[in-house]
């Protein structure tokens, strides 16, 4: 692995980034003294650069799929440019020890602003439509603006960061995939992304390939969390019709009910509903039922009359038996614990109470 590490490495020199000695992220950290945070991948450092700047630094542990997290977030990341895209200014390859250095976000990661109180005082829905505008594009930038198709598999609010400005920056390649433009699908081995964000074709593959429409699901996941301030699995709802919040949100809207959501003035609630019914046509079961991303920002940015109610969406396919480790899956996906990761434990950068 350290051999391919290296290959991929030597392959893509001309990338905008720069290579440090595992001496220089010591330096940088002040050895290791301000840790933002960790999780299955390692650690989570704040860091100075000479210039000053501030920057985020990750510690890879050792382990057999990080060389390939490692080599992903590199040969993905690396080559993007864009204002809704985290930038990766650097990295550290000397065998074991691995490193990955981005720019610091100051507001920390989405979920702690729209799933706690705190937030309430400083997101109004006008910014969380901004927000949710910028990944928006950064997800339309990876699928359609580089020479290569990026596929991100794990959009989620903890992927989600915050600059000082609140712009948000899509985060952690390190389950990306790249695969040609001209391609509508993707070969996957194994199923990858964090439960309740996942795209059902990951497990059911008879309702269709694997492509770009498996990060516009979890973007509509994403974005009905955001215009409901809370995870779309509540297990303490007061009404069991409230427990999976889209199924709820969408007879609401299709009875011509008001959606419960705190005071709002009208602008904002039009922000709102818009926001709703863009998300429910992004989490349709079938692939091709869902719309590609530009489509997606089309409907965010037009008016809300000209976005139709989209169809009751399912969770599985009705035809389809349910085994024993199926239903084990779905009710992984059904839980309170929605967030749990199946294949990598991810980490937004952030200051330490942003964490």
């Amino acid at each position: 692995m350290d051999k391919n590490i290296e290959e991929v490495l030597q392959a893509h020199n001309y990338f905008l980034t720069i290579r440090y000695s595992y001496s220089n992220i010591k330096k940088i950290t002040g050895n290791f003294k301000h840790k933002l945070g960790e999780g299955g991948y390692g650690y989570v450092y704040k860091g100075t650069l000479k210039s000053g700047n501030k920057v985020a630094v990750k510690i890879l542990k050792q382990s057999k799929a990080h060389g390939q997290d490692f080599i992903s977030e590199v040969a993905t990341i690396g080559r993007i440019h864009h204002v809704n895209i985290v930038q990766l200014i650097g990295y550290c390859f000397e065998g074991s020890k691995q490193a990955l250095v981005y720019d610091f976000m100051s507001n920390g990661s989405l979920d702690k602003h729209i799933f706690t109180k705190e937030g309430y005082k400083f997101l109004d829905y006008k910014k969380i439509y901004e927000i949710a505008l910028g990944v928006a594009k950064g997800i339309e930038y990876l699928h359609q603006g580089c020479n290569m198709q990026i596929l991100h598999f794990d959009i989620k609010p903890h992927n989600i960061l915050l600059d000082k400005n609140f712009t948000p920056k899509v985060s952690d390649f390190g389950l990306a995939k790249l695969y040609p433009i001209d391609h509508s699908t993707v070969s996957m081995t194994v199923a990858r992304g964090t439960l309740g964000y996942m795209a059902p074709e990951l497990f059911y593959k008879t309702i269709g390939g694997v492509s770009c429409k498996a990060d516009v699901y979890s973007f509509g996941k994403l974005l009905m969390e955001m215009a409901g301030r809370r995870r779309n699995i509540n297990a303490n709802a007061e009404r069991s019709s409230q427990i999976y919040f889209p199924l709820w949100v969408y007879d609401q809207i299709n009875e011509g009910e008001s959606v419960e959501m705190e005071e709002v003035i009208e602008e904002e609630r039009i922000l709102i509903n818009k926001m709703i019914k863009v998300a429910l046509w992004c989490i349709q079961l079938i692939p091709d039922h869902r719309p590609p991303m530009n489509k997606v920002l089309e409907m965010l940015e037009g008016d809300i009359d000209n976005i139709q109610m989209p169809p009751r969406p399912l969770s599985y396919p009705l035809d389809e038996p349910i085994h024993d480790d199926e239903a084990e899956m779905e009710l992984g996906i059904f839980s309170s614990l929605s967030s749990a990761p199946i294949i990598s434990t991810s980490f937004a950068f952030g200051d330490s109470n942003a964490v």
